[in-house]
């Protein structure tokens, strides 16, 4: 096993935690009610969504976790920890630097790293943590719910529950489907111990990344992977980007058409949110461009559009096909043109 000393885990969870700030203040009665009301949302948005997506969830949920920012940076820390083991092995497999060199790397590296995840600790409303080597969980970051809710201006208890629509697909997703989680974790894993440099390689992709770093920023980019994939690579990236577009469309499609059945002011709170993500500002979406977060939201868009389409052509029974098996996944042609997965999956009959 090498040591895996490239990345300082601890030191990204501790200053994850510093430089991330607490939200919005609140009295402890106020939070702990904020905490009640979306558990109790998350309960109540799981039968609607399994039925919308018709979607048999009749195995463990897993928990669901209501958390702080600096809970969420230690989760996802621990997350990537398991996802990049792997990747940092192949990195270290032949330790060239000395053990103060390797010390110094670590901490920069952890450093960084936290600096990662105290900016994104403060976008996130809700995520279904898959936890690769551990148990996955629905967690719900409070202070992010109360801050958006207070910013748009809208039903706090129609929000919270509006939140938990799109995560709790996410959760039924990878319930009723035994293979999705090992078919994500172990894609997304394979390609990345791929696209890791070994230590020779290092020096070299640093230059690289600087020559080529403002083609990051270029519209359409999917980040600072887009420095380091080869054209077989990027196919692959393709690939892996079509299945998380298939997933986020599919969320965003099941909540919609809930929506209007259990959340009185959705079309306020639709509207005053798309407002928000389309009001960033430059230096927000510099950011989010730089680490692939924009083509995050092109991927709600495009497999919207994928699922949407096709359920139009052979319904939701027809679609949740999809679920059948790994080769039933959209190819990145397909979810552009939806027709093509229509005719590959369910003959000519729908041309």
């Amino acid at each position: 096993m090498a040591d895996r000393t490239y990345i300082d885990w601890r030191f990204a969870r501790s200053s994850g935690r510093r430089l991330s700030t607490a939200g919005p203040r609140l009295e402890a009665n106020e939070m702990a009610e904020v905490v009640a009301e979306l558990r109790d949302a998350a309960v109540r948005a799981h039968d609607p969504v399994a039925e919308t997506a018709q979607l048999g969830t009749d195995g463990d949920l897993g928990p669901v976790h209501i958390v702080d920012r600096a809970t969420w940076i230690d989760v996802n820390v621990v997350s990537l920890e398991g996802m990049l083991a792997p990747v940092v092995d192949k990195i270290t497999a032949k330790r060239l630097a000395g053990p103060v060199s390797r010390a110094v790397t670590a901490k920069v590296s952890g450093g960084e790293l936290g600096g990662l995840m105290a900016f994104m600790s403060s976008k996130v409303l809700g995520q279904y943590d898959i936890a690769p080597g551990g148990t996955p969980s629905l967690m719900l970051v409070a202070p992010n719910v109360v801050a958006v809710e207070r910013e748009l201006d809208v039903d706090p208890h129609d929000f919270r529950l509006w939140v938990c629509l799109h995560e709790e697909t996410h959760r039924v997703q990878f319930t009723a489907v035994p293979w999705l989680r090992e078919h994500v974790v172990s894609g997304a894993r394979d390609l990345l111990v791929e696209m890791a440099p070994t230590p020779e390689e290092m020096a070299e992709r640093v230059g690289e990344m600087a020559k080529r770093l403002p083609e990051v920023f270029r519209e359409g980019s999917m980040g600072l992977t887009d420095l380091f994939a080869t054209p077989e690579q990027r196919e692959r990236m393709a690939q892996l980007t079509a299945v998380m577009s298939l997933l986020e469309g599919h969320a965003d499609v099941v909540m919609d058409d809930v929506g209007p059945q259990v959340v009185p002011s959705v079309e306020t709170i639709r509207a005053r949110f798309g407002e928000r993500r389309d009001g960033l500002g430059n230096v927000d979406r510099l950011l989010r461009r730089l680490m692939g977060l924009e083509a995050k939201m092109r991927q709600y868009k495009d497999g919207a559009a994928f699922v949407r389409s096709v359920q139009s052509k052979v319904g939701v029974e027809g679609f949740n096909a999809v679920w059948a098996e790994p080769v039933n996944l959209p190819t990145p042609a397909e979810i552009q043109r939806p027709q093509l997965w229509v005719e590959r999956v369910h003959g000519s009959l729908f041309k």
